[in-house]
């Protein structure tokens, strides 16, 4: 890296645009001349509507527009403003047929992300080893630079050109319907680096992850031989991916230099890090036959056993039977076939420097957890118990802002997403709770796995943990066979999961990689890029419309810099830094004077004048004890008759010391009645149940909290301010809350914490609180019993049923810290 630092990318965009800060809207003529142009490319109507639009005589002068039409719009966009590099058209020819492949120049594309000036303060240079303790014993994974693999790489290079700065290529590829109608599909290729840390990679605001191609998507109606299909399909890709990976091969090697946003310039090595994709791209990638582990090199009569590691394919071997491609097809065809391997015609990773494809494989959320393994103990309980128990569990779930009521059951579903599969596995443990078959152990360890495998931040201990529940469910698994569901358990995404330990050690966690990322991205890139073409020759329209609103974005973030004082790049937040655990309350209240009355009748908080009395005493009195405050509070008289009422309150889930959870940061809490909305329809209220700090709770783990469920969130501030204690003004929000049993340990198989309501002198048991000691929502599963009652709706099962277990599952945030 060199020592001086040249102008940042912003300051050189302000220069190839020629403004010197003289018209920030340049190549615009003023503020209304871009916001119009921006609001067409990135949300206006068709270019024919826009044209018609400024053809209307006096629109174009009386907006001061440079432009009369969307020719001249998309003119001065390509002529005048920078973006990411170009698209570029190339024919490859396979078994002597042509095929059209749209791509940019991989380097190029790598130098717009690592001189990216937005995340420029954020890259990452090196590999790190992160420890959880002084002595250095635990080991810590999380983002890509604190796994194995950027150490090894990092070695290899050193040893012959020291001072490298590796750049980990990430490529991601899936083929996606562009259509509803006439199966038209689209093939892009995703690229980003392993430099940019994953907390911006997962945000598409970020713009961290490019287009690199578009892939051919013939059907290849002219074989009919399935299996030459099948081949050819094959060599399509390779030939397609080797023409647009070729430039890693130097660059991989020597090195090349490339400028960071900061305007450093280092000596990169670009290296093929991680290939990301469902099962179908990990075995096109690999070259190996449906059915079998793209990374080891396991029998596939011994995909359903556990405990024996199988080595790793053999790259050396396969190198060598891709050598023979030369020769006659038997002698390669059986070469390859010896190796684990089909005959591909140069595969495009077989001459890529310092790359391995079979540890290339990256782990993937959606397709291998939520789309791979978690959809079978689903199906298999669909057949295991009743369906229509099952169904009339699922409605009688309570609400929760992380669960999803399936209204309608789950047992009709079909063709289910991975999100669906998510929203499932939050309360898939509770529908078999106390049923009468013995196969909780099975699907406990099962959600364990996916839960733990999502931790954001793993150690020696956590993977062990991961290790253990995938042994657990293995040793359990049986009984699906004993009941008659399942012959044999030879699934490959099911023995695909066994390499997640050894993956995680080598790039890092998986939400590195996970391919929901780029699933949204086929929203921008394929879908819309697709309905803005005529439909005819459309990837070289899809391609123009696509880098012109690159453009139009990079131009506005340029804009945004320049209005905010053109400050410089090391002061310029990226994604924020996370906040303290906060309470996020409205400005106003949902209701601003509500009598006692009605806070009893309509919410159902009966003991509110007893508690909240009691909360007034024990505030200004915190030596008493509890039983002293009560005793007080009898003849205590309130000098208001009002509160102020919220209906919701929103809490932020992290601190400062715990990383963020890419799903569920926030959390919503509810306490609102029964109402009549604006359509004329009955809408039944809700009251949340929460978990609360009584004042030794840490952020992890449940010692030091209770349950309970918010009748009412409160404020005497805004009604009874003059006539309240000095002491007690600082105390603005407080929640009404009756209380559950105490947490006291898990129960039966399925390890979860049986809770019932605490009555004393026929009601419940309550407390006004101070907001702040509510630490997030908790999900209950009704105790059901051998069938659930017919009178449980989702509605008031908090109330008809009488004790409930602690649902742990109920999203990320919840198993990391609850469990």
């Amino acid at each position: 890296m060199s020592d001086a630092t040249v102008h940042n990318n912003m300051e050189m965009n302000n220069t190839d645009l020629g403004t010197q800060q003289t018209n920030i809207w340049a190549p615009f003529s003023s503020r209304m001349d871009w916001e119009i142009a921006r609001w067409e490319k990135l949300q206006g109507p068709s270019s024919t509507a826009f044209s018609d639009l400024l053809a209307i005589d006096g629109v174009v002068e009386a907006l001061g527009l440079t432009y009369k039409d969307s020719n001249e719009l998309n003119a001065i966009i390509d002529r005048s403003i920078p973006g990411n590099p170009h698209f570029q058209c190339k024919n490859v020819a396979v078994a002597g047929e042509t095929y059209q492949v749209y791509f940019r120049d991989i380097i190029e594309c790598i130098k717009a992300l690592f001189g990216d000036p937005e995340i420029a303060r954020y890259l990452v240079f090196a590999p790190e080893r992160h420890y959880a303790n002084a002595q250095k014993t635990v080991r810590l994974y999380h983002d890509m630079h604190t796994g194995d693999w950027w150490w090894t790489a990092q070695e290899a290079i050193e040893k012959q050109l020291p001072g490298a700065t590796i750049i980990p290529v990430i490529i991601s590829s899936d083929k996606t319907q562009v259509t509803l109608f006439r199966n038209k599909t689209a093939y892009p290729v995703y690229l980003t680096i392993g430099n940019i840390p994953k907390e911006i990679r997962r945000k598409l605001s970020q713009r961290s992850y490019v287009l690199l191609a578009y892939l051919p998507t013939t059907r290849l109606e002219h074989l009919k031989s399935k299996a030459s299909r099948r081949r050819a399909v094959a060599n399509i890709f390779h030939a397609c991916m080797g023409r647009i990976l070729s430039p890693l091969k130097e660059a991989g090697l020597d090195g090349i230099a490339m400028t960071t946003g900061m305007g450093f310039v280092h000596r990169t090595h670009p290296l093929l890090a991680a290939y990301s994709g469902d099962y179908l791209e990990q075995i096109l990638v690999a070259g190996i036959k449906s059915g079998e582990c793209p990374e080891c090199e396991i029998p596939r009569t011994e995909l359903g056993s556990f405990g024996t590691v199988y080595p790793t394919r053999d790259l050396v071997k396969i190198l060598d039977a891709l050598s023979l491609v030369d020769q006659p097809p038997q002698i390669y065809g059986a070469a390859c076939h010896d190796a684990g391997i089909k005959p591909i015609y140069h595969p495009f990773w077989e001459d890529l420097p310092y790359a391995d494809i079979y540890l290339s494989i990256a782990p993937d959320i959606l397709h291998q957890l939520y789309q791979g393994i978690l959809k079978h103990p689903c199906n298999w309980i669909k057949s295991a118990y009743d369906n229509i128990e099952l169904d009339a569990r699922c409605r009688s779930m309570p609400p929760n802002c992380h669960t999803h009521l399936f209204s309608k059951g789950i047992t009709t579903l079909s063709r289910l997403t991975g999100q669906e599969h998510s929203y499932i596995s939050s309360i898939l443990l509770g529908l078999i709770i106390d049923q009468y078959l013995p196969n909780n152990i099975a699907v406990r360890a099962m959600l364990d796995f996916v839960f733990t495998a999502q931790y954001p931040v793993h150690t020696m201990e956590t993977l062990q943990s991961l290790e253990d529940s995938l042994e657990q469910f293995h040793a359990n698994k049986d009984i699906f066979i004993d009941l008659g569901i399942r012959h044999d358990f030879k699934i490959p995404k099911l023995h695909c999961v066994s390499h997640w330990k050894r993956l995680i050690e080598w790039f890092g966690t998986p939400d590195n990689f996970n391919t929901e990322y780029t699933e949204r991205l086929h929203i921008d890139f394929a879908k819309k890029a697709y309905r803005a073409s005529n439909h005819r020759d459309e990837f070289s329209q899809m391609t123009i419309w696509l880098e012109r609103k690159e453009k139009i974005l990079k131009h506005d973030k340029f804009i945004q810099w320049c209005l905010s004082g053109c400050p410089h790049l090391s002061t310029v937040n990226a994604y924020g830094n996370p906040p303290p655990h906060c309470l996020i309350m409205t400005k106003h209240p949902s209701l601003k004077s509500v009598d006692f009355d009605d806070i009893i009748n309509k919410y159902q908080a009966i003991l509110i004048k007893d508690t909240l009395a009691k909360f007034i005493i024990q505030f200004n009195n915190p030596a008493w004890t509890s039983r002293q405050a009560e005793t007080h509070a009898a003849g205590f008289t309130l000098l208001f008759n009002h509160l102020a009422v919220y209906h919701k309150a929103k809490f932020w889930l992290g601190d400062q010391q715990h990383p963020r959870l890419a799903s569920d940061e926030y959390g919503v809490i509810h306490a609102k009645p029964g109402h009549i909305n604006s359509k004329q329809k009955s809408v039944p209220g809700r009251f949340d149940t929460v978990l609360v700090n009584t004042g030794s709770g840490l952020y992890s783990g449940l010692k030091g909290y209770w349950i309970g469920q918010v009748q009412v969130f409160i404020s005497p501030q805004i009604t009874a301010r003059p006539i309240l204690p000095l002491t007690w003004r600082q105390v603005r929000h407080l929640a009404y809350v009756e209380w559950f049993s105490p947490l006291r340990h898990p129960v039966g198989d399925h390890g979860l914490y049986r809770i019932s309501r605490s009555i004393h002198n026929g009601y419940s048991v309550s407390s006004v609180i101070p907001l702040a000691n509510i630490h997030r929502s908790v999900h209950l599963f009704p105790r059901f019993g051998i069938s659930a009652s017919q009178d449980w709706t989702s509605t008031n099962v908090l109330e008809k049923c009488d004790s409930f277990y602690l649902n742990c599952f109920s999203d990320r945030h919840a198993y990391a810290t609850m469990f």
